[in-house]
């Protein structure tokens, strides 16, 4: 049931798009260095962060297709959610220190290169448009893809704004737009990361899958013939695709080759219609719940002692 099948072709991508980007960030760093320009140095710090985000998704598109084992059940799709929350983090406080530097400059601005500005932002929108363009196909489905789509995306803003700048500065002489524009930079790196950063949280907290909403799903699964009530549901994520599911479930007292049925048409309701296909649900019969709570276990327990688990 995971989706891999963009496994291999997305992390070719990746691969290339690593290299290309982190060879680019040498040559931007350089360049921001020669023309006085923070606006390239944050956008260069920009396209390092970007880097990192490629690092870190092809490294989770590896690790993700790394079959379960014994210690690791559920296999390692986390190993991506968290990535991507490294990474955003990482990033939020690289861009802390860029508006720190940039308001610093724009007390004491400084005359810059303007030539080397434009033609190394122009390069940037090139190769940020290039790898968007390669990891578009494969974006849909993936937070990690997505995340680092996202960031090309406000890379690619980045480097327009910053060929702006340039003609901006040439025609007017106007030096305080580099620093202006090196905080735009910076704040939209921040803005980017904390999209991640408050999904890839969610999942890691085992909060509920986006899109999902608790009251429809226990109302679907009472629709059931036979299903009484629903209790103790979790509705939790593996990795940004997969989501699982478990529940106690009230039934009236009856053989388990008819409640066998009940469970199929459950499960059949929570994978056609929410996506759930991991799911663990137990039954409890009303009659077991009610003749018995007098004996020392609690009625609940007592519950579980029978009917352990069906998958």
């Amino acid at each position: 049931m995971h989706s891999h099948h963009h496994g291999p072709a997305a992390g070719r991508v990746l691969v290339w798009s690593l290299i290309a980007t982190g060879a680019f960030v040498v040559f931007e760093v350089a360049a921001g260095v020669r023309a006085h320009s923070l606006a390239l140095l944050s956008d260069a710090g920009h396209n390092a962060a970007d880097a990192l985000a490629l690092l870190l998704a092809w490294f989770a598109a590896f690790v993700q297709q790394k079959p379960a084992d014994t210690s690791r059940t559920y296999g390692y799709q986390r190993a991506g959610v968290l990535a991507a929350f490294v990474n955003a983090l990482t990033i939020a406080a690289l861009s802390a220190w860029m508006l720190y530097e940039s308001w610093l400059r724009l007390m004491n601005p400084v005359a810059v290169n303007e030539t080397v500005m434009l033609v190394v932002a122009a390069a940037a929108l090139l190769l940020n448009g290039g790898i968007m363009w390669g990891l578009h196909s494969s974006s849909h489905n993936d937070l990690n893809v997505r995340s680092a789509f996202v960031h090309m995306l406000g890379d690619l803003l980045g480097s327009a704004a910053i060929v702006i700048g340039a003609i901006v500065i040439r025609n007017t002489g106007w030096v305080e737009v580099d620093p202006i524009l090196s905080i735009v930079i910076a704040l939209l790196i921040v803005w980017t990361a904390w999209g991640v950063i408050r999904e890839s949280l969610n999942i890691l907290l085992e909060g509920l899958p986006r899109g999902l909403n608790l009251d429809q799903v226990v109302g679907s699964m009472r629709s059931v013939e036979g299903v009484l009530d629903v209790h103790d549901l979790h509705i939790w994520s593996l990795g940004s695709n997969s989501h699982a599911l478990s529940c106690h479930v009230l039934i009236e007292d009856m053989p388990p080759s008819r409640s066998e049925c009940i469970l199929k048409k459950v499960n059949c309701i929570l994978g056609d219609r929410f996506h759930l296909h991991h799911t663990t649900i137990q039954f409890e019969h009303v009659n077991c719940a009610l003749s018995e709570s007098g004996c020392s276990m609690p009625a609940d327990e007592h519950a579980h002692h029978h009917h352990g688990h069906a998958h």
